[in-house]
C-alpha cells in the first residue's frame, strides 16, 4: 500500500494502541523479530535517493531540471506545469533534492505491456505533451500524449531523457525576463544539456535497495536459535561460522556438520 508522503519538518504520528494481533508477535522467535522490524523499516524508510538506472523508476519521483539553482518539475490545481525552485537542497547539488510541496512529487509507473511510463502528478492527472510542445496536466485517461519513454543520457550515467510518443524531449530553458521562471517544453529535438534531467526518488521504491535489507534481515539469526538447530551449546568460534555459512550459503552444510559431530560425541 502507497503511503503518504511526508517531508521534512513534519510531525511525526502518535502511536496507537497495540492490538491483540500485534501482541502475537510477543510469541515470534529472535530472527522473526529481527526480519519483521527490517521488512518495516523498509517499508517506512521515506528518505529520497536517486535513480540510477530505469529499473528504478517508480512510485513516487521528483524530476530534477538543468536549471541554475535547480528547480522541478511541478504542476497546479490547472494543469499547469511549471519549473519550481527546490527548497530541500544541500550545497545546490541535484543528487541532494528532496521535494518540500506535494506539486512537485508525480507518481511513476510502467504502462502494462509496454516499457513506457507514465506520470501521474498531485492532482490525479497525467503529464502531457502535445504536437506543439505544451506540456500540461489536465487528463485523467492514458493516450500517447501521456505517453513517455525513460532514456539513460549516454556518457551520463544516473541522468535521464523523457521522451514523447512524438520522439521530442521533455527540456528547460532560462527565462530570457528578467528574474522570470525557467519555460519546460517539451519539443526538444536533440538530447542536449537542457534535456539531461535527475530522477529522485523514495528509497522504499528502489529494487536494490529493498533486495539489500530483505538480504540482511535473512542473515540476522540468534546464538538461542543456532543452538537450539544443533542441539547443544556453541561455542563463540561456531557461532560465528554459523552466521558466516548464512551469509555465504551453506549454513545448511555446516549444521549437518555440527550435527553428526554430535552423534560422534555422544557414541564415542
Amino acid at each position: 500500500m502507497v503511503k503518504p508522503l511526508s517531508f521534512k519538518g513534519d510531525k511525526k504520528p502518535k502511536k496507537r494502541k497495540r492490538t491483540e494481533v500485534e501482541r502475537s508477535a510477543d510469541a515470534a522467535g529472535p530472527s522473526d523479530l529481527a526480519v519483521a522490524s527490517t521488512a518495516e523499516d523498509a517499508e517506512n524508510d521515506d528518505s529520497w535517493v536517486s535513480a540510477d538506472v530505469v529499473g528504478d523508476v517508480q512510485g513516487p519521483v521528483m524530476i530534477v531540471l538543468p536549471t541554475e539553482p535547480p528547480t522541478c518539475l511541478a504542476c497546479d490545481a490547472n494543469g499547469k506545469i511549471f519549473a519550481d525552485p527546490i527548497v530541500n537542497i544541500i550545497d545546490a547539488n541535484p543528487a541532494s533534492a528532496e521535494p518540500h510541496d506535494v506539486r512537485q512529487v508525480w507518481v511513476a509507473n510502467k504502462i502494462y505491456g509496454t516499457e513506457n511510463f507514465r506520470f501521474k502528478g498531485r492532482y490525479g492527472k497525467y503529464l502531457s505533451c502535445d504536437k506543439y510542445g505544451i506540456l500540461s496536466a489536465t487528463s485523467e485517461a492514458i493516450s500517447s500524449l501521456e505517453t513517455w519513454s525513460v532514456i539513460p543520457t549516454p556518457d551520463t550515467p544516473g541522468t535521464f531523457q523523457l521522451q514523447s510518443q512524438r520522439e521530442t524531449f521533455l527540456s528547460v530553458k532560462e527565462s530570457t525576463k528578467a528574474n522570470g521562471a525557467p519555460e519546460v517544453r517539451g519539443d526538444a529535438t536533440e538530447i542536449t544539456f537542457d534535456t539531461t534531467l535527475r530522477i529522485r526518488m523514495q528509497a522504499r521504491f528502489k529494487p536494490r535497495i529493498k533486495a539489500t535489507k530483505e538480504e540482511k534481515a535473512k542473515e540476522k539469526i540468534s546464538r538461542k536459535e543456532l543452538e537450539e538447530a544443533v542441539g547443544r551449546r556453541l561455542e563463540e568460534d561456531e557461532v560465528r561460522a554459523l552466521k558466516k555459512a548464512r551469509r555465504e550459503g551453506d549454513y545448511h552444510e555446516r549444521l549437518l556438520d555440527l550435527k553428526s559431530k554430535n552423534k560422534h560425541d555422544k557414541y564415542g
